[in-house]
């Protein structure tokens, strides 16, 4: 009894504790295989962040090369517009060259008409006065106020008032058309024309002279200023011309002796 009861329960408790023992087996199995899980996720996550960061800085190294690209299309470009800048500012350069010799030769031309005019004008207040002899005579002088009208509107030129000094010298022609200085208002008219770079009506200011006034003293220098003008505008056979006829009409004068002069040069040209 005692045998059948002590196999009796030796059979009940084999069952129970191969149960355990498989229980035990697949946990620790189940807790491997976690483990080994955890470690391959932890080892993939690791590759695809590698992954991630590799494609990441090929993807920034891919833009900066077409960054740069773009860059160094743009320095090209840029470099293309310096080049023709530069061009254009040797172009300009030579205009600006050639404008201002014929600018200064202009002026140098003015001076000397002032020069001219000045010493006349103190030669004339130096020399004794004479009586007239006639009424034609008085009339060749000018009368104080044409004379203050005239000096005052030349005053305006002087200082480069070139605006004024045209309204002042054709205010004087309208209140004294008949002065001795009319023919000299005119030339200052042309001049300060020029001087204001407005030589289409600076040539034609000469030429009113040279109808009006064709035996005046200032006829000479009225044909140059309008061959300086003619020069200036780029239209050399028109100077020609004109400088060619002041030479056949003015021999003797001092502006033919410059006509002369010009002439000569533009025949080095």
């Amino acid at each position: 009894m005692r045998l059948t009861a002590f196999l009796l329960a030796w059979a009940v408790a084999l069952p129970a504790s191969a149960q355990l023992f498989d229980d035990n087996e697949a946990r620790r199995r189940i807790e491997l295989l976690r483990q080994q899980l955890e470690a391959h996720r932890q080892t993939t996550e690791a590759r695809l962040a590698k992954a991630e960061a590799a494609a990441q800085e090929a993807t920034d190294r891919a833009a900066d090369r077409g960054a740069l690209l773009d860059l160094a299309g743009q320095i090209e470009a840029l470099r293309g517009d310096v080049a023709r800048m530069r061009g254009q500012l040797e172009v300009l350069a030579n205009q600006a060259e050639t404008a201002e010799g014929r600018q200064k030769q202009l002026y140098l031309d003015i001076d000397t008409r002032l020069r001219k005019l000045e010493q006349e004008r103190e030669r004339q207040a130096a020399a004794p006065e004479k009586p007239p002899a006639s009424a034609q005579s008085a009339e060749a002088e000018p009368s104080p106020a044409e004379a203050k009208a005239y000096q005052a509107a030349l005053d305006q030129f002087k200082l480069g008032n070139y605006t004024l000094a045209v309204a002042a010298m054709q205010g004087f022609l309208v209140t004294y058309p008949s002065s001795p200085l009319a023919a000299n208002a005119q030339y200052w008219v042309g001049m300060a024309h020029s001087g204001q770079r407005d030589y289409k009506s600076a040539i034609a200011a000469q030429r009113k002279l040279l109808v009006q006034w064709p035996d005046s003293p200032k006829a000479p220098d009225a044909m140059l200023s309008i061959a300086s003008a003619q020069e200036t505008m780029g239209d050399r056979a028109s100077a020609r011309k004109t400088l060619e006829e002041l030479i056949a009409k003015h021999p003797g004068s001092s502006s033919a002796t410059s006509a002369k002069q010009r002439l000569a040069a533009f025949s080095k040209r």
